[in-house]
């Protein structure tokens, strides 16, 4: 009946490899995000990418070329302005972004709405900068538990964060703050990308601890994707990481929230041996969140090479029906001035079992061809409005 009976999608999240035509006009001049960790790494170990045909796509220091790579492969372009995880993830669905999200790094949230996140929160505001999150945690951490304060800070992107101790605080506290601070948001002139909740426990500096039970409060897509048409059809649309929140739940059947990379490739793999039709897509955020914007290329190579071991472990699990397609949705190079995203191209990586060929295709001038050939496989219509091109027949 369908070409593919299961679809894995990963999104390595901000594996860029190289500068788009026009990333200078995005302050990015000379990015790479994988070629430039590859040229920081003392070895750098990644069989089960090699042998997809990684290093055929990306010329690498320390990893070779393979003469007969599994998968197909091309680099992939974005069409939306911008360069952030949810313009990219929008974009392989078949969204494109137009007008890029309101970013609040060099000014903090202008004064009138954190008077009004004040007033409805009832606690005072602290912070109101652009910052890592570990070290705002060092700086205010006690302070918000001495206090009361509310910790608000935000990024090279479009976010508004809310950290909250889970021990004084509590979750649900956190996240009621995060509803409030997303309905303020959805003014034009405030109009953030995500709201994210960022709790933490620890009593004292240098004992503070980021928890997995971060949330993100994402706006809607600004209409269907191609995972609405999936789960119009009766498809299954199963979420790993956090694709969910990306998404705010639209076309999602099922949803599975990760505690890391690592966690969300065990969990990939545990659905990867169950039954189902239709759509996994995953998203790993520690490459972006852990090392990308912390400028750590030692660190990312190192997550890298553990999502390679992990994909040595799914890839026996493949079925001859199932296909698996790796991508990523923007770029974060370590070795980068800033704590931005990059906009670069992206890998696009597709194996089955069941093809016959492999190798090099032409690259590709959106990300929205996952989507088109995903919804092409499955035989719905791509909704009105989304944009992409199928390349169903090249895969086989």
């Amino acid at each position: 009946m369908y070409q593919y009976k299961r679809i894995f999608t990963i999104v390595l999240d901000s594996l860029g490899i190289g500068a788009m035509e026009d990333s200078a006009a995005f302050g990015d001049v000379d990015v790479d995000t994988l070629g430039h960790i590859s040229e920081k790494m003392d070895s750098f170990t990644i069989p089960n990418l090699q042998r997809l045909g990684m290093a055929n796509l990306k010329p690498l220091q320390q990893v070779d070329p393979v003469a007969q790579p599994l998968a197909y492969y091309m680099p992939l372009c974005e069409k939306s302005n911008g360069k952030d995880t949810m313009t990219g993830h929008w974009e392989m669905m078949g969204i494109r972004t137009t007008k890029p999200f309101v970013t609040f790094t060099e000014t903090g949230f202008p004064k009138e709405l954190i008077a009004e996140l004040e007033k409805r929160c009832g606690r005072r505001i602290i912070g109101n900068k652009a910052a890592s999150g570990t070290e705002i945690l060092d700086e205010l951490g006690e302070e918000e538990i001495a206090t009361g304060a509310l910790i608000v800070y935000t990024s090279a992107d479009s976010v508004l964060q809310i950290c909250g101790n889970e021990e004084t605080m509590g979750l649900e506290q956190l996240y009621h703050y995060c509803e409030i601070a997303r309905e303020l948001t959805m003014r034009d002139e405030w109009r953030v990308g995500r709201v994210i909740a960022r709790p933490y426990t620890g009593q004292k500096r240098g004992e503070f601890v980021r928890t997995s039970n971060r949330h993100d409060y994402a706006l809607k897509p600004p209409g269907p994707t191609v995972l609405n048409a999936l789960k119009d059809a009766g498809l299954d649309v199963i979420s790993v990481g956090k694709i969910n929140d990306i998404f705010v739940g639209e076309g999602i059947t099922a949803s599975n929230r990760s505690k890391s990379s690592v966690h969300g490739m065990e969990q990939t793999i545990e659905i990867a041996k169950q039954d189902f039709t239709g759509l996994c897509f995953v998203n790993l955020v520690d490459f972006d969140a852990l090392w990308g914007h912390r400028r750590n290329p030692l660190g990312y190579g190192a997550e890298i090479e553990r999502f390679d071991e992990k994909l040595g472990v799914l890839l026996p699990l493949l079925r001859e029906d199932d296909l698996l397609i790796i991508t990523a949705d923007h770029g974060n190079d370590p070795t980068y001035t800033g704590t931005d995203h990059t906009r670069e191209k992206v890998p696009f990586l597709a194996y089955s079992p069941s093809h016959k060929g492999a190798g090099p295709l032409p690259q590709q001038d959106t990300f929205a061809v996952i989507g088109a050939t995903i919804a092409d496989n499955f035989h719905v219509a791509m909704p009105e409005g989304t944009i992409g091109r199928s390349i169903l027949d090249k895969l086989c």
